[in-house]
């Protein structure tokens, strides 16, 4: 059996043009190296899998590179990476500043990838402060992390700070489905988007959780088999128990319900999940708003289709149903019947049965 190499790792951008969603900042990082401007201490800051490190290691390869450089030549050893979670200790930096004094042997800078760096100790921080003020011509120090919040602010003072961003669902798509045609992988639309959605601005978790599905379905993949893969819930369950609701259909909603949580699914998911579904056929009833729709194109059709049943007064009064709910749900005793309970208000808005909403503090 071949050695399998993850999508994050085979795809990971080897230039900034390749890096997703990260535009403002590669454009910057390049106007930098090409004006001379790069400072010495830089600080990468955002949520995980958005590309902090990746462009740390670009970074080091383009300000050692020249018109002689070999375009292979990944300039391993003027690389340093350091994971402040294992080596936090004062031991550890005094260790780094000691090193950080030796020049390099090709190249012209040492760069220096210091991840996850709020997880340094006080005492590493204040051994660190002096190298990281008067740094040595050759060094320059790329500091990563997701919570600049527990960095002291003597550190934050002395780093150019670049805040990366969540990427959004469109461009996590688009590499998605780059990588499935590089693949030669049959992936739908939809089947893409469940999957950036899932990804919640995070490339690398997306590409995992692409591997996962294909693990999963083969060399075709369905919307389907990434809802089900992912433990998602289909858009199909929000389009039925719509339809169920709009027909007074208080047995068929109750039924539609069991159905999911026999399935496995979380019933504050399933009410979450529906609030959200009545504001996407909200959005969807006015040319205006469609562009707040984030859904693959043929979701998309069926938004469109159903929300024509839908009459505007109906889903503001939904929306207010499954809002309160969704509000009274963790101190509710009893989750399943006040979900039931919502479902059977929701059924009951165009109804004359009487069963009109009153109030969802069920206990």
């Amino acid at each position: 059996m071949e050695n399998f190499i993850v999508s994050a790792r085979k795809y990971r951008p080897k230039t900034f043009k390749d890096v997703v969603g990260q535009k403002a900042i590669t454009d910057t990082l390049e106007h930098a190296i090409a004006s001379n401007h790069l400072a010495q201490a830089l600080l990468f800051t955002g949520p995980r899998g958005v590309g902090k490190t990746t462009c740390a290691r670009i970074l080091a390869k383009k300000i050692n590179e020249d018109t002689s450089t070999d375009p292979d030549d990944d300039f391993a050893f003027n690389i340093f990476e350091l994971d402040a979670a294992s080596n936090n200790s004062v031991e550890d930096i005094r260790s780094l500043n000691d090193q950080v004094r030796i020049p390099p042997q090709i190249g012209k800078f040492k760069v220096y990838i210091i991840d996850e760096v709020h997880m340094l100790s006080q005492s590493a921080f204040n051994a660190f402060l002096k190298t990281l003020e008067e740094p040595p011509a050759h060094a320059i120090f790329i500091l990563a992390t997701t919570e600049k919040h527990k960095i002291i602010p003597t550190i934050l003072s002395r780093c150019q700070i670049y805040d990366f961003k969540r990427i959004g669902v469109d461009d996590v798509k688009q590499q998605l489905g780059m990588i499935a045609a590089e693949e030669g992988i049959e992936a739908e639309d939809d089947a893409l988007h469940i999957i950036a959605q899932k990804a919640d601005g995070a490339m690398r978790d997306g590409l995992s959780m692409f591997d996962r599905v294909v693990s999963f379905s083969g060399n075709k993949i369905t919307a389907r088999d990434a809802a089900e893969n992912l433990n998602v819930l289909d858009y199909d369950y929000y389009f039925k128990t719509t339809d169920l609701v709009l027909e007074n259909n208080i047995p068929g909603a109750l039924n539609q319900l069991n159905e999911i949580l026999n399935k496995g699914f979380d019933v504050h998911n399933f009410i979450a999940g529906l609030s959200s579904h009545f504001r996407d056929l909200l959005v969807s009833k006015d040319e205006t708003t469609l562009q707040l729709l984030e859904v693959g194109k043929n979701t998309k059709e069926k938004y469109l289709e159903q929300s024509k049943k839908c009459d505007i007064n109906f889903l503001y009064q939904a929306l207010e149903i499954t809002n309160e709910c969704d509000i009274n749900f963790k101190t509710s005793k009893n989750q399943r019947l006040l979900v039931e309970i919502t479902l059977m208000q929701l059924s009951s808005i165009n109804s004359d049965s009487g069963f009109k909403k009153k109030s969802l503090n069920t206990q």
